[in-house]
């Protein structure tokens, strides 16, 4: 039996299909599902790669940003969790510094590692990503090495789930696992996914997404200090009735990414006015007290934009008491208020005026939810999806009503995966 034949028999042993199980949830014959996704991959790479080595299987996953907008770059509080949606890679290891990487739907890439030094051109690109994992995992003393590997990913771009991150934190549990031994902590496999995407593919994201992916779960996350403390959290949506449903309305991200940094460039303008570099270093009511000295030297958006910051983190707080005290009524309520705050005082909704298909999301949920759910912006904002609690009962309607405005998938019903990274053990 060669290598692919006894790696595909090892995908259907009870082991395996129990662990699909525990990563995927058993919603509507998903570990069926699963099962078969990864036997296509595997098939896959055999036909690309043919390596006489045995194929792992890596995984990791999407997430939802719970509550905590654009708190994380000013050493914020976020609520967050991983999903039941991933990026996965079948991969081999290689005897050189090659990484060659195919993709589903896209041009296959190949990265030589011998080389990495950060290249302008590569900005914004897979390249980028991959050479910036390697040369920080270097930098902190890891080894590394080359690959070959055939990646599917239901964690589609533009999705509000991050699939930016799910891919950093995937490729650095690739070297971790080929390389390594599989030892590095989801703390800093995050900050390694961060470092690249914000230094070689040049995005200034924060860590929210790199953490909710390598952390795993529901996570209550507090980025005062340089090493965030994470509280893991235990709380069943589906049990209390409700489906966390994402819908994605199709806006663009394109030439979005000035919008996006005008955020955290914004809040820390109105930080270093105040003598501080981020605005978790100034206390709100120095902040407030400040405010008629702040309009003569930056602009109203931005000390609107500080204001949510601080209030938002005070109800990412009051939204972790209410699920350990299985207060929903209160949580939804602070679901609610934050993407009120989102939409007035961040203004991160829509950047166009001809452009307002988050905004009809919103519209269209506060319409159907209204005393019975929660609703509120996804992650970045700008253009992509919204964030809904929708009670069971008015879940396909919920889910018709939407898919006739935004089109068909549009709606993304998930489950928390209860592991960041991961390793398929065959």
């Amino acid at each position: 039996m060669n290598n692919y034949a006894d790696v595909g028999k090892a995908l259907t042993s009870p082991r395996v299909l129990e662990k699909l199980s525990e990563l995927y949830g058993t919603r509507d014959g998903m570990t069926v599902y699963q099962s078969n996704r990864y036997n296509g991959l595997l098939k896959r790479h055999e036909e690309l790669f043919n390596s006489p080595d045995r194929v792992q299987f890596i995984s990791a996953p999407g997430r939802t940003e719970i509550g905590g907008n654009h708190t994380d770059h000013n050493r914020g509080r976020v609520l967050a969790a991983s999903v039941n949606l991933d990026c996965l890679s079948a991969v081999t290891p290689r005897n050189d510094m090659l990484v060659n990487l195919v993709s589903e739907g896209y041009a296959p890439i190949q990265v030589d590692l011998s080389d990495l030094a950060l290249v302008e051109e590569e900005k914004g690109t897979t390249r980028a990503l991959i050479r910036g994992v390697a040369a920080r995992m270097v930098e902190l003393g890891y080894k590394i090495g080359g690959f070959d590997v055939a990646v599917t990913s239901s964690v589609a771009s533009g999705s509000g789930l991050s699939s930016s991150a799910a891919f950093e934190v995937m490729v650095c549990a690739i070297f971790d696992q080929l390389y390594n031994g599989f030892v590095i902590d989801f703390k800093t496999r995050a900050k390694i996914g961060q470092y690249a995407e914000n230094v070689y593919f040049g995005k200034p994201s924060g860590l929210l997404d790199q953490m909710a992916s390598a952390a795993g779960g529901l996570v209550a996350v507090d980025f005062k200090e340089d090493d965030p403390e994470v509280f893991p959290l235990s709380f069943d949506f589906a049990a209390h009735g409700y489906s966390l449903v994402v819908v994605a309305t199709g806006g663009s991200h394109a030439d979005l990414t000035d919008d996006y940094a005008a955020i955290p460039n914004e809040m820390k303008a109105v930080a270093g006015k105040l003598g501080a570099p981020y605005l978790r270093k100034v206390r709100r009511e120095e902040f407030i007290k400040a405010i008629p000295e702040l309009r003569n030297s930056v602009s109203d958006r931005a000390i609107m934009r500080a204001m949510h910051f601080y209030d938002e983190n005070q109800r990412v707080t009051r939204q972790v008491e209410a699920l350990r005290d299985n207060e929903l009524t209160k949580f939804f309520d602070n679901i609610i208020e934050s993407g009120r705050s989102s939409y007035m005082y961040l203004q991160n909704v829509y950047a166009k005026p001809e452009d307002q298909s988050l905004s009809l999301a919103l519209c269209m949920a506060e319409s159907m939810l209204k005393d019975r759910g929660a609703w509120r912006i996804h992650g970045g904002g700008f253009a992509g999806t919204t964030l809904n609690f929708v009670p069971q009962d008015l879940l396909a309607e919920f889910i018709a009503w939407n898919e006739q405005v935004f089109g068909k998938h549009c709606c993304h019903v998930l489950d928390i995966r209860p592991q960041g990274a991961a390793v398929i053990e065959l």
